[in-house]
């Protein structure tokens, strides 16, 4: 059960701490619960304690609320200006010139996304390195996921129907 989530979590060179004893798999998914919810929860539940995020194959996507929890230790992190975080939040990949800071900047890495306030805003793919690179106007992460993406899957959903 815990694999999936610590193989994610791995990618990110981070590490958290989750007691295994505490995590309930429901289907796909993964969910993280207090010893006092974990005594009083049924075998059948909506929802219950903090969301982790599902497995589709082998595939796992996380919960936000896991990406900010690995935002808050020792983990690939990429600190951006106001205007590149806006532009994250609305789907856009990271040009050089957006970076404020960079912890873990290996070209092939996966990597947190946050804001100035070190708020968690996704995370994205690392396409060159940020050390090493001259150019301010190339892209150098990939969006993968941010915290506009259920707004726009909002907005296509509601356009077709």
């Amino acid at each position: 059960m815990m694999k999936a989530i610590k193989d994610f979590v791995g990618q990110f060179r981070a590490s958290i701490a989750l007691d295994k004893r505490l995590i309930v798999k429901k289907k796909n998914r993964y969910y993280l619960l207090s010893e006092k919810l974990k005594k009083q929860i049924q075998q059948d539940f909506f929802y219950a304690g903090v969301y982790l995020g599902k497995l589709k194959g082998s595939i796992f996507f996380p919960s936000f609320l896991l990406l900010t929890m690995m935002a808050e230790g020792k983990a690939n992190k990429i600190v951006v200006d106001r205007k590149t975080a806006w532009l994250f939040i609305c789907g856009r990949d990271i040009f050089k010139q957006g970076i404020l800071e960079a912890d873990g900047s290996r070209k092939g890495d996966y990597t947190l996304i946050l804001n100035e306030h070190n708020e968690c805003l996704g995370f994205g793919k690392i396409l060159r390195n940020i050390r090493k690179e001259q150019d301010p106007n190339k892209v150098v992460v990939k969006n993968i996921l941010d915290i506009g993406d259920f707004l726009r899957r909002e907005k296509q959903q509601s356009r077709q129907r």
